[in-house]
């Protein structure tokens, strides 16, 4: 039936496609919203485990285009790009640079990573990772994107304390031409960032993170806090000196956080902004014309979405993402670098059709049903 796709567990869903969200004219006035973008792989390359990054240029940067025309900014190089996970150093160069020249051609917002991937895998030094991380910081600079100073693999290991993140810190921020936006993400989205800032404690973390923004608040835009704990979250944020902004990762309860309360509000630094980005529009012009009601509408069918692309193991979350950059008509395949494409089951992605149908991000119901058709069948469920 036209429309329809049978999933695996032997039942039919029926598409309704979406009329889709008008677009704004520019980004929000109220909040500072950047999508955190996926990388489009090159389905014809070697990008299997292993392998060196193999991107498709032209519809990556098409969907950093789609992005801004929603009023979004885009954040470079991060975890939903997988930074870590198959993009590796040179491709994570490449990217910063087309993307902050496409940037400026058309205005467009634009924050982008920097970490310490150049770095062999395996033991490094303090000062290593030091050097690591101001040769990306200078590279980012140059590009001319904002520098996120992304959790480090090398540096959560090399650490004895708190005092050396204090230390490595301070001297990238010494070292930065403009402020910078800090980076705390769970080791729910990487295990191997357990202890970060020092502690298993995160109460203890917290402290450190919170010197550090005290003792170079003028070298510090804000804080991405990834840690899927709303209450944690809003605590740090009625802690923070004032201008600093608490950019909110949590995939889990961004609506209530960056809708705020009477003592302030998230800005958003979001890998589900990817996926949602046209209910995402929405929802801050409505913020920002003081329509709460339909600011919670806009948002609410997103959340259960959210909840499960993110479920655990949420590392997994960026095959999800592109699977829906698929049906949603943004690329032509559904191939991800280092073969990622497997990091999810039929089962996880039929229902995230389901639920993406139903928030209404799949304006296409005749071509999303016909990948999706194609997938399972592929999959071993006959249509």
């Amino acid at each position: 039936m036209t429309g329809t796709v049978r999933l695996p567990d032997g039942s039919t869903h029926r598409l309704r496609g979406s009329a889709g969200h008008d677009r704004p004219t520019g980004p929000s006035t109220s909040r500072v919203a950047y999508a955190a973008a996926h990388v489009v792989a090159d389905p014809g390359a070697e990008n299997v485990p292993g392998a060196p990054a193999a991107v498709d240029w032209e519809r990556t940067l098409a969907f950093r285009h789609h992005l801004w025309s929603y009023g979004l900014g885009v954040a470079e190089a991060m975890d939903t790009a997988q930074r870590g996970a198959g993009l590796d150093h040179p491709a994570t160069r490449e990217l910063i640079r087309r993307s902050a020249a496409e940037a400026r051609a058309v205005g467009g917002r634009i924050v982008a990573g920097v970490a310490t991937d150049q770095l062999p895998p395996g033991p490094a030094t303090v000062p290593q990772v030091t050097r690591a991380y101001a040769e990306q910081l200078a590279d980012v600079s140059a590009a001319g994107a904002r520098p996120v100073l992304m959790c480090s693999r090398h540096l959560a290991a090399a650490a004895t304390g708190p005092d050396d993140y204090l230390r490595v810190y301070a001297e990238l921020l010494a070292a930065a031409d403009q402020p910078v936006v800090l980076h705390w993400l769970g080791d729910m989205f990487d295990p191997a960032l357990a202890g970060y800032w020092g502690s298993a404690d995160l109460d203890e973390a917290t402290e450190t993170v919170l010197h550090l923004v005290k003792e170079h608040q003028g070298k510090i835009d804000g804080i991405k806090v990834s840690l899927l704990d709303a209450g944690r979250e809003v605590a740090l944020r009625r802690r923070l000196p004032a201008g600093v902004r608490l950019y909110t990762g949590d995939d889990f309860h961004y609506p209530e956080l960056i809708r705020g309360d009477a003592q302030g509000h998230s800005d958003a630094l979001l890998g589900v902004f990817a996926a949602i980005a046209p209910a995402a529009a929405t929802a801050l012009a409505a913020l920002d014309a003081g329509d709460l009601d339909r600011y919670d509408a806009a948002f609410a069918p997103t959340l259960p979405l959210a909840r499960h692309l993110f479920a655990a193991p949420t590392w997994f979350y960026k095959t999800g993402i592109v699977f829906l950059a698929w049906l949603a008509g943004h690329q032509e395949h559904f191939t991800m670098l280092a073969g990622q494409q497997s990091g999810r089951s039929p089962a996880h992605l039929a229902r995230l059709l389901v639920l993406a149908d139903a928030a209404g991000l799949l304006p296409d119901a005749e071509l999303a049903a016909a990948r999706a058709r194609a997938y399972f069948t592929v999959a071993g469920v006959t249509q």
